[in-house]
């Protein structure tokens, strides 16, 4: 039983969130903690040198390097970025939100190996550079530098915790977080973060749901307090109150509240809004599957990723499609040539065909493709086969992949090209544009994506791709649905393999002759 919603509790005034400090400070402090390590690990390397070898890293008379250091001074400046890198690729950097010093010590552990790893590898790979491509380094000063890197981090990550805390309970550094409940999950969450201000959180509000078990609507400007935070408006007002309270953090308690809504409102508000949701326990069963499972303080919490892929992992694809691009252009070179001929053999008219296509997040971007069709026909044809491909009509042309049958718009130059996917060969130049990926759903165009319903816009949350999922799963047999179910469980699980693996499922498919149309 939900406890009565008072309004005789003395409750904060409604306001948008305003830091304390100004915006420059939390960026600034970022750079120094990442200067700080990059000077500890050069220091590590340099002391664990002079206890494994005995000798000085520094010529105290001349200020600099001593003639044994030399071969490993490369060594240790080399150790700076590789250390801070993994430092930042293990989110050391990272510095809102709840955290624990437990998670915070094995985070620093496995930063720390990863360095190390990354600096022996390099090492023995490049040894110190040509001038010293016959030294012998000793394996004993990378086991003595990975001990005082491991202490040394550690000592400094959770000593910055402490100071964090210090000045979380003095106002600083705290997301604003809205709660959504009114239920017995609801107050024990207010009540653990209003206890612990540690923790990173500072309640803007809660959002009523809950009314004789109908989830209903407060109006947002009733004066009401729920255990010390006060009711500031219910469903319908969420998305609203995000954007003017400036919410980074809203807390899910109720599992009474539409799925629709609230997909709707994590699309439109927490990915372009930079905030994050989290669902409590007894949601556990209702959250798509690569989640994050965390803590707030006592309160286990499951964290739904603010965007599809980490840092790393967007800089690691993004790696791997220039380098695929780069290469694919280079060694498709000849049959470039031999299709820019063919097409203008064939009809008058450009090479290559330009359209305005939906990217990420809805941003518009020209795609570039072989022109296949007659210079001037008319789309209206495609639009209607859309329609009812989105809607599900029924007959194989309406509602698998809104091909048109016989099109008449293809000339015979392109029909061959559609059907071996020649014709896509130019997306490599968006690729390494950054507008696409090698990898992801089909770019759409922009009047396919006013008949999307909500749960189709989830397509948009990354770069859309060349090949995907649904075209080495099905390519023109699929219905609309199956098609964004695909593309939906390649974003929710996406890995570097995942994709290697679609890029080599994608020639066979290739070879069969099974292009796919636009």
């Amino acid at each position: 039983m939900d406890k009565k919603i008072s309004a005789d509790e003395e409750t904060p005034v409604l306001a948008p969130f305003e830091q304390k400090a100004p915006s420059w400070v939390m960026p600034s402090v970022r750079i120094l903690i990442a200067g700080t390590d990059m000077v500890l690990a050069f220091l590590s390397l340099s002391i664990a040198f002079g206890l494994r070898e005995g000798s000085r890293w520094i010529d105290t008379g001349s200020l600099a390097f001593s003639r044994e250091f030399l071969p490993y001074a490369s060594i240790a400046l080399l150790a700076m970025p590789l250390r801070a890198g993994a430092c930042w690729y293990h989110s050391l950097y990272s510095l809102s939100g709840a955290f624990s010093y437990i998670s915070e010590f094995l985070k620093v552990q496995k930063a720390t190996l990863t360095g190390s790893l990354l600096l022996i590898a390099a090492t023995f790979l490049f040894r110190g550079g040509f001038e010293f491509r016959d030294f012998s380094y000793s394996r004993g000063v990378f086991l003595i530098d990975f001990a005082i890197a491991a202490g040394a981090y550690s000592v400094f990550h959770l000593g910055l915790r402490m100071f964090q805390s210090f000045f979380r309970r003095r106002g600083l550094n705290l997301k604003p977080t809205l709660i959504v409940g009114t239920n017995k999950e609801a107050e024990r969450t207010v009540e653990e973060l209003l206890k612990r201000p540690e923790l990173g959180f500072r309640i803007a509000g809660v959002i009523s749901t809950q009314k004789g078990g109908e989830v209903h609507v407060i109006d947002s400007g009733a004066d009401r307090s729920f255990h010390r935070a006060r009711v500031i408006g219910g469903l319908e007002d969420l998305p609203q109150l995000i954007r003017e309270l400036r919410i980074e953090e809203v807390i899910i308690t109720d599992d009474k509240i539409p799925e629709e809504f609230l997909f709707e409102t994590m699309l439109t508000g927490g990915r372009h809004g930079k905030v994050e949701f989290r669902f409590a326990p007894s949601l556990f069963n209702s959250i798509p599957q690569k989640t994050n499972v965390d803590q707030i303080g006592v309160l286990p919490v499951v964290t739904l990723f603010r965007e599809p892929f980490s840092e790393s992992g967007r800089l690691v694809k993004r790696v791997l499609d220039i380098v695929v691009a780069m290469i694919s252009i280079i060694a498709l070179a000849p049959l470039w040539l031999l299709s820019a001929i063919m097409i203008k053999l064939d009809s008058p008219g450009p090479i290559l065909f330009r359209q305005e296509r939906v990217g990420m997040d809805g941003r518009i971007f020209e795609c570039l493709k072989f022109r296949t069709m007659r210079t001037g026909s008319d789309d209206s044809i495609h639009r209607e086969s859309y329609q009812k491909h989105i809607k599900g009509g029924a007959g194989d042309a309406a509602g698998k992949r809104g091909k048109v049958a016989d099109d008449p718009r293809i000339t015979r130059v392109g029909a061959w090209l559609r059907r071996w996917s020649i014709d896509e060969i130019p997306q490599l130049f968006n690729v390494l544009k950054g507008d696409m990926s090698v990898v992801g759903p089909r770019p759409p165009i922009h009047y396919e994506v006013r008949e999307y319903d909500v749960w189709h816009r989830k397509r948009l949350d990354i770069k859309p791709g060349i090949t995907g999922l649904w075209q080495v799963s099905g390519r023109n047999n699929l219905m609309f649905e199956e098609m964004v179910r695909l593309d939906l469980y390649y974003i929710e699980n996406w890995s570097v393999w995942l994709d290697l693996r679609i890029m080599l499922m994608t020639l066979p498919a290739v070879f069969r002759g099974e292009g796919e149309e636009r």
